[in-house]
């Protein structure tokens, strides 16, 4: 199966904050994703200057696509970047990795997430989209999504109401099944009603942490899992430490974590999908999905960043292969 996925392209600058009390100098919600201009992203450059940062290509759909891509998956990334270096930068990953980029190119400058981590792990995003942020529904046909079977869609897109909506609906006209990723919790309540229509319309697998489960359903995790299972065909809450709940039909199956030492949660759930739908798209069934999904996720927060070496993916693959 090819699967393909759409989202911002961003390029993670992945700072190691010695305490909290820069989010809340910035303003900056623990734990959420807030969008700033260019101004507010040099402001976050500036004060976090000293601080120990690295530069990955990211953004949480070409996340879970470079995961697909590092398992073997056939995969292609639709996302808009500016003429710069920094398109440059995320180009050359997604060609590394195997993905087909499917690019549009903008003289707006590419679009960059600063991701602040806690000590404890937590991530906290401020994001400047860029030229991501110029990713249009008049862009986009049919023929982009003709020939894949899986489409992977970041929530983060929400907030463009008539990009979303056109891309699912063209990814459903061309066949496919679309999996979405919720993305963040703010961004769910300040987008819920149209969330549950698109969700209601067009979507087949849900993934959800326990945060954005409450906010798209108001419920606790099981009660939540059960809700998005009544309007989608899998739902996937993520309970982090405890592991994760998937329900399909009646059914709900338990997924254990792995022991894993946490350093950064950054791009933890956007691996989680990785695996799950690999072990979905090879007819793993829902428990070894959802152990795979674990795997990848429980390796992933060992590091910081979404991206590690490929001696971790060789370890990765055979670990998969003995599940």
């Amino acid at each position: 199966m090819k699967i393909i996925g759409i989202g911002n392209a961003l390029v993670d600058v992945l700072t190691q904050l010695e305490n909290d009390n820069l989010l809340k100098e910035l303003e900056l919600p623990r734990g959420s994703m807030q969008l700033v201009d260019a101004e507010r992203a040099a402001q976050i450059q500036q004060k976090s200057k000293g601080l120990k940062k690295q530069m990955a290509a990211g953004g949480s759909a070409a996340n879970t696509i470079h995961g697909l891509a590092k398992m073997g998956m056939k995969t292609a990334f639709i996302g808009s970047v500016g003429k710069d270096e920094t398109g440059k930068f995320f180009e050359k990953d997604l060609k590394n990795s195997g993905t087909i980029p499917m690019l549009f190119y903008s003289g707006t400058a590419s679009g960059i997430s600063n991701v602040m981590i806690s000590p404890d792990g937590e991530r906290t995003l401020g994001t400047f989209l860029g030229a991501a942020l110029e990713l249009s529904a008049d862009m986009l046909s049919k023929d982009h999504f003709e020939g894949y079977d899986i489409l992977h869609v970041e929530g983060y897109l929400v907030q463009n109401h008539e990009l979303l909506e056109t891309i699912l609906k063209l990814a459903k006209e061309a066949g496919l099944k679309v999996s979405l990723d919720l993305a963040s919790y703010n961004v769910v309540e300040d987008n819920l009603d149209f969330l549950h229509d698109m969700v209601n319309k067009y979507v087949d697998i849900v993934f959800a942490n326990e945060e954005e489960a409450k906010a798209f359903t108001g419920k606790e995790p099981e009660g939540a899992l059960n809700d998005i299972a009544a309007v989608t065909d899998i739902a996937v809450v993520k309970v982090g430490s405890k592991g994760s709940m998937v329900k399909q039909g009646g059914a709900t199956t338990f997924v254990s974590p792995i022991k894993a030492r946490l350093v950064d949660t950054t791009g933890a759930g956007d691996l989680y999908a990785s695996g799950f739908l690999y072990g979905l798209a090879n007819n793993l069934g829902i428990q070894k999905a959802g152990s795979l999904g674990s795997l990848l996720s429980g390796t992933v927060i060992e590091v910081v960043g979404a991206k590690f070496d490929e001696a971790k993916w060789e370890e990765i693959r055979a670990k998969a292969r003995n599940l």
